[in-house]
């Protein structure tokens, strides 16, 4: 799939202009400068032509502001994968010296170029302002209005006209989609930096940094997988500003969309109320989970017991969720990595996993028979039938004479079964009672 960035100065509207493309909020637009900080893939799809659109922090072109500095490094490498660039200016303050430098940094980069003029929010002939932006070198700007829409059509013309025939086939779908989740400043972006083998996402010490979360696409052993990094999930309470709060929003929508949720916790810190509100949602949304204890090198004085010590703890601090398997990792050297792949694939397998309705029968006879169905007033619990209704996570529908008789002891006895018969340690179960007639 082609690749398109949309690059320029910041607060000149890329942001907005982005979410007006692809038909969806996905960039945080807000008026204060440099709140887009990474790269932000989606799909976009104009005239039956898919593309994928990349929105980029706003480029400073000289700066000491590390947070600023590390902006541009992202918006150049959206610019060195793109095979095409829009570059946004702004027609409310004309041409600028930072446009100009920008400018030649685009041109240095040999890559297809259209220029949009944004802000023009006025229909009909666009203002004599726009032949400043002439000035520029960069050919007929454009103008558009991010806000409104106006000229977009005109633009996405200009840049089919730009972009090169496309010849990658798109695997995505075929991908494992695993987000990677935790509170902020547990190391999820250098984990993802790690595994890409480049500056993926901003990493610092400055806790929140990835604002958004983003997508790399990493193939391993014949293997595809989309890793999405996300904003550290804060407490409410800590939710103060508008931006910290689509972030948070963000990384939930991750776990949405993913297969397999990461959790990150730090082993330095060890587990937090926080680290059990980020794994309580994505249990609740029955996603398959590997929890990845990050900075295990940071640990002074280990001995042959201090895996196993942690892990007991963790146990308890995560008895909501035994099925999740611990893998005790170092982002910063790579220890362990390459065993999570293999985890991950596990989880995935076992939350996609399908039974049929007869060998299901034949472990729910075996399960009533070896422990009988409880009773109330003479009253015994009958279990009919078993049938798998779904995968992701999977889920069994159990048909009984009563709802009330099959108590959540009894439910949590044949979910076990389940688990221990078809070797389901790795994945939620979830468990829908019918009566008979319903």
């Amino acid at each position: 799939m082609q690749v398109v960035a949309i690059v320029g100065r910041p607060n000149v509207g890329k942001s907005t202009l982005f979410n007006k493309l692809v038909g969806k909020r996905l960039s945080i637009v807000d008026d204060k400068p440099g709140v887009t900080r990474d790269r932000i893939y989606s799909k976009c799809e104009w005239l039956n032509r898919e593309f994928m659109l990349i929105d980029t922090g706003g480029i400073e072109p000289k700066t000491d502001d590390i947070i600023l500095a590390q902006m541009r490094e992202q918006a150049m490498l959206a610019i060195e994968r793109a095979d095409a660039i829009i570059f946004v200016t702004d027609i409310t303050t004309g041409v600028t010296a930072n446009d100009s430098e920008v400018a030649a940094m685009l041109m240095k980069s040999g890559k297809p170029l259209v220029l949009a003029v944004n802000k023009v929010d006025g229909i009909g002939e666009p203002p004599p302002e726009i032949y400043e932006f002439y000035n520029l070198g960069l050919g007929d700007p454009i103008a558009v209005s991010s806000v409104h829409g106006h000229g977009t059509g005109d633009l996405l013309e200009a840049v089919f006209d730009q972009l090169p025939p496309d010849t990658e086939d798109d695997y995505e779908d075929e991908a494992i989609k695993v987000a990677v989740i935790g509170k902020p400043n547990v190391g999820k972006s250098s984990l993802i930096n790690y595994i890409a083998g480049e500056e993926r996402s901003i990493v610092s010490d400055i806790a929140g940094t990835t604002r958004d979360a983003i997508d790399s696409t990493i193939e391993r052993n014949g293997e595809k997988f989309i890793f999405i990094d996300t904003a550290g999930m804060r407490r409410k309470a800590k939710v103060t500003e508008n931006i910290e709060h689509f972030s948070v929003l963000r990384a939930l929508m991750a776990v949405d969309r993913a297969d397999v949720c990461v959790i990150v916790i730090d082993a330095t810190v060890g587990f937090t109320e926080q680290d059990s509100k980020v794994a309580g949602y994505a249990h609740d949304k029955g996603k398959a989970c590997v929890i990845a204890v990050n900075k295990w090198d940071a640990i002074p004085d280990k001995t042959d017991k201090t895996m196993k010590e942690f892990t007991n703890k963790l146990e308890v601090d995560f008895s909501f969720m035994s099925y999740a398997p611990f893998i005790f990792i170092s982002a910063k050297t790579g220890q362990r990595v390459d065993k999570l792949f293999d985890m991950i694939k596990f989880v995935h397998e076992q939350h996609s996993i399908r039974i049929s309705t007869g060998v299901l029968n034949d472990m729910l006879s075996y399960a009533t028979s070896r422990v009988q169905p409880p009773s109330d007033k003479g009253k015994r619990l009958k279990l009919y039938y078993m049938t798998q209704a779904s995968t992701n996570p999977p889920n069994f529908v159990v048909f009984c004479n009563s709802k009330e008789l099959f108590h959540y002891s009894y439910q949590r006895y044949i979910e076990n079964q389940i688990r221990e018969t078809f070797g389901l340690e790795a994945t939620p179960i979830k468990i829908t009672v019918r009566e008979r007639g319903e």
